[in-house]
């Protein structure tokens, strides 16, 4: 979990503001209202940009990459209802901001970031939060985080023309996968995968979506 104590007193109200926004737009899920709360994400924008860090906007990272808006995060991780008993694979760890988020409502998190001085920037921040069930990982997110698999929730943060099967195999019974599929950055929604405990794999079309495509 986070430690409050690295909380600047000056972003707490803008930070309760935004999660106040967050009940208002929909997002009932007390864990998730309460995990953004208790995550600076002033910290995870670069510092030119911090006066809109609790702002419902997307800001650039570098790398030609982006921290979705607050209200993305939100939505996502509300669609999993996790129970804090999870083992977590996030595909895209970017600034560490959702992983940090996932952090506070699952077991553990492995994530997996294909630009190294990204993941090495989320993981210097992620421990100097004292987070600590949280595993980054340089690679190739198609392809997954195999050797702790089966896992309970994947979340991919990119979009792809269709699930990887390296994903889908490493879904586990009972298991949800959040993934944006589409054939071009225009025409892409986000999707709810379940794998039942029979094995059937079932997609659900939640929203339209805007993500970058999965390298």
């Amino acid at each position: 979990m986070v430690g409050r104590s690295v909380v600047a007193r000056r972003y707490e109200e803008p930070r309760r503001r935004l999660v106040e926004y967050l009940r208002e737009q929909g997002i009932d899920d007390l864990a998730v209202l309460h995990a953004f709360d208790a995550v600076p994400r002033h910290l995870f924008v670069p510092a030119s940009l911090r006066h809109q860090a609790y702002q419902d906007v997307a800001l650039p990272i570098g790398f030609g990459q982006t921290i979705s808006r607050p209200t993305t995060h939100a939505f996502y991780l509300q669609c999993l209802r996790l129970s804090s008993r999870e083992r977590v694979l996030e595909v895209g760890t970017g600034s560490g901001f959702q992983t940090a988020l996932l952090s506070c409502l699952a077991a553990h998190v492995h994530s997996v970031e294909r630009i190294p001085a990204l993941a090495r920037r989320a993981r210097d921040l992620l421990e100097e939060l004292r987070i600590r069930n949280v595993t980054v990982q340089v690679g190739d997110g198609a392809l997954g985080w195999k050797t702790h698999a089966p896992y309970d929730a994947i979340l991919v943060s990119a979009r792809a023309g269709t699930v990887p099967e390296p994903l889908l195999d490493q879904l586990g019974p009972g298991g949800k996968l959040l993934i944006p599929l589409g054939p071009d950055p225009h025409d892409q929604q986000l999707f709810l995968v379940r794998r039942d405990y029979w094995g059937r794999v079932i997609l659900s079309a939640l929203r339209d979506s805007r993500f970058v495509p999965l390298v």
